[in-house]
């Protein structure tokens, strides 16, 4: 085995590397040692035994070209100090032309006019045809060396503009592994122990990186991909189940053994609705749950208007009436604003008074919140990350229910946790994002998952239309038509949070458009960027049904239940997630009345757009738009953020491999049900603790 040091050698010692390509491997990629040198993957690999005829090569795109080279040229450049090779490639129906730009003797040395070779790169367009192909890499082919005898997979790395200025190409990554194989062997101390290899028939670390690498066998690198997919599930889910264990054996919560009179008061004199047979499911899980000293972690799932917040306000009961504190944080100030003003108003019959607490609370009612926090007379307190400011205390804080956890990071999470010292908290995750299982396996693995899959009786079917900028007119004339029958409208404008200028200057716009559109109509506006009581008072007009139509961003995504609109519109409705045009989708069909959201696309959509809109045409269930969106768009994209907790994957893809990740969850569970401090296996534990400082994840330890 290498010896373990060397794995953390500056790349500017590897040969071929040295410091200004160090710099730019560092800066490009974030690679610094050996050891991260051997994690950089190849993004996909060419078949040597796949020939691309020169007749169907394609610009930008890489293949493995087989032709005869023509006659050899050195040409000046431009200012006339520096020269080119030049020759071209023909296969009997066409032809590319191949130039070196610097560093080509050896091709005048090792090549000939005439030669049958293999030519493998990515051909680009230079102002006219034909194609030509930068320094390619040369491959002979002859009668001393059939083709079928080559090396035959070829791994394209991932590459940029400053990665090709230093000739940091695929042949040179070659050469640089070629170098690393010769100190090393790629030797290491394999995470995944020999057990589980052997059950999942897993190649060793050692020879899946030479397969990756350096590979000879296209079948042989298929398991190599195979290996290291399964490596990257199976870490991050030992670090999940771990947390998950540590969670419930190392930390103590208040143990609320009593349901309370609050609860039992309030279900039989206040509750607004009868409770859906998921949400009366999801309660007794709370409900088991808060009565233990473990803490509870526990996450609500539910599609649009299924209720989730009731059933958050029935655990909150509960922790109340057992004389304890509840903090309810949202990710936003008007999702913030929303459920205080739910829970004063189902809280309030009971005596129960609720704080909140925002960066923009003025400084007095600020003080008067954090006084009573400290001294326990109030018992529930909403609000976004003030919650958990230096400066707030609270006197006995038993609950934290937090919605859109994946909004929040890690550490953000955790202040909050700190508040209740010496206890850890029951925590309860909301979210009105249907997460496909197989994400959730991945981002919320260390949490027990409640889903609300019945929406309340009495929601109407909405009918779903794409429309383009050209069929303007009969929008306006279905939404006149509900206008006319007393109806009222959203009308949406996207929010990109790096221009909030110009969203504000579209919403704007938009307002006039509609105005003058439909003057004998009161029309509402809100955004962002007004100040919370005007975004209050537009919402309560349009509730009210002072305003007939309300122009909005994506604000009222959340938090307005107005069961007389049945129109949503949506403009530029492409720049939008599934998952988010979907939950805007609920805003409407809130009440008897038969809904449309119409989905406003440009005249010439692409077909990615096209296609993504018409998920929401034919699937009205939030779980399979979610599968669909988070399939189009990724894991990262689909959560909105970076700060999930969830790494990205080089290797695996959750969409694609949910086999191999239910597979790698199974071994991970068997292995942290079996030893969960990891002792007996050093060398899984030494690699989680750099994977986890990588990932900036938590790894607890025993």
């Amino acid at each position: 085995m290498a010896d373990a040091d060397i794995w953390q050698t500056p790349l500017a010692y590897l040969k071929g590397v040295g410091p200004r390509r160090a710099e730019v491997l560092q800066s490009e990629f974030g690679l610094y040692t050996y050891a991260d040198l051997l994690e950089h993957f190849p993004r996909k690999y060419l078949d040597y035994s796949q020939v691309t005829p020169l007749s169907q090569a394609k610009p930008d795109q890489e293949g493995v070209f087989r032709g005869r080279l023509g006659s050899f040229q050195v040409r000046p450049l431009s200012g006339g100090k520096r020269t080119v090779l030049l020759t071209t490639l023909y296969d009997g129906t066409a032809w590319m032309e191949l130039v070196w730009y610097q560093g080509w003797e050896w091709v005048r040395q090792k090549f000939s006019t005439g030669q049958e070779v293999l030519a493998i790169g990515r051909p680009v367009y230079k102002k006219r045809p034909p194609l030509q192909l930068a320094h390619p890499e040369l491959i002979p082919v002859g009668n001393q060396q059939p083709i079928e005898k080559l090396l035959r997979v070829y791994p394209v790395y991932p590459s940029t503009e400053k990665l090709r200025q230093l000739q940091l190409d695929n042949k040179r990554f070659r050469m640089l592994f070629e170098e690393l194989y010769r100190l090393t062997h790629f030797s290491r101390e394999d995470p995944i122990p020999a057990h589980i290899r052997e059950t999942h028939q897993l190649l060793p670390l050692n020879h899946a990186l030479k397969a990756i690498h350096l590979p000879t066998d296209v079948e042989e690198t298929e398991r190599a991909r195979y290996r290291f997919k399964f490596q990257e599930f199976f870490l991050l889910q030992v670090l999940l189940i771990r947390r998950k264990y540590f969670l419930k054996t190392q930390y103590t919560a208040p143990a609320f053994t009593q349901a309370g009179p609050l609860v039992k008061e309030f279900y039989e004199k206040y509750l607004p609705f009868p409770l859906t047979e998921a949400q009366k499911r999801v309660i007794k899980e709370i409900r088991r749950d808060l009565a233990l000293s473990t803490p509870m972690n526990r996450l609500i799932q539910g599609d649009v208007g299924s209720g989730k917040t009731i059933v958050a306000l029935f655990a909150a009961l509960i922790a109340i009436g057992n004389g304890y504190q509840v903090a309810l944080m949202a990710p936003t100030e008007v999702l913030a604003e929303q459920h205080a003003r739910s829970f004063r108003k189902w809280l309030s019959p009971l005596g129960i008074g609720v704080g909140l607490l925002l960066g923009s609370t003025p400084p007095k009612q600020k003080r008067r919140i954090l006084d009573q926090l400290r001294s326990g007379e109030l018992p529930c307190v909403v609000g976004t990350h003030a919650l958990f400011q230096k400066n707030v205390h609270y006197a006995r804080l038993g609950l934290t229910l937090i919605d859109e956890q994946h909004k929040f990071g890690v550490k953000q999470r955790a202040s909050l946790w700190e508040k209740a010292h010496p206890y850890r908290p029951h925590n309860l995750l909301l979210t009105a994002t249907p997460i496909p299982r197989t994400l959730a396996l991945s981002v919320y693995g260390d949490v027990d998952v409640s889903i609300i899959d019945e929406l309340p009786p009495g929601r109407q079917p909405i009918k779903t239309l794409v429309r383009t900028e050209a069929q303007r007119k009969e929008v306006w004339n279905l939404l006149r038509a509900e206008l006319e029958k007393g109806r009222q409208a959203y009308i949406i404008y996207p929010l990109v949070e790096e221009s909030e200028k110009t969203d504000l200057k579209a919403v704007e716009e938009g307002y006039e458009v509609i105005q003058q559109t439909f003057p004998q109509y009161s029309v509402g506006m809100v955004h962002g960027r007004m100040s919370s009581e005007r975004k209050e008072l537009a919402m309560q007009r349009f509730k009210l049904g002072q305003d007939q139509i309300l122009v909005s961003t994506t604000v009222v995504e959340v938090g307005v239940d107005v069961p007389n609109a049945t129109v949503l519109i949506v403009e530029h409705a492409d720049r939008f997630g599934l998952s988010q045009l979907h939950q805007l989708r609920g805003r409407v069909g809130r009440g008897q009345y038969a809904s449309y959201a119409i989905f406003m696309a440009p005249n010439n959509p692409s077909d990615t757009a096209m296609q993504r809109l018409r998920a929401l045409v034919e699937y009205q269930d939030g779980f399979r738009i979610s599968e669909i969106d988070l399939k189009l768009r990724g894991p990262g994209d689909f959560l909105g953020t970076k700060q999930s907790g969830l790494p990205e994957f080089k290797m695996a893809d959750i969409v694609e491999d949910q086999a191999i990740l239910r597979q790698a969850r199974q071994a991970a569970e068997d292995l942290v049900s079996q030893d969960p401090t990891l002792q007996t296996y050093p060398a899984l534990l030494h690699y989680l603790q750099a994977y986890a400082q990588k990932h900036s994840l938590e790894l607890f330890t025993a």
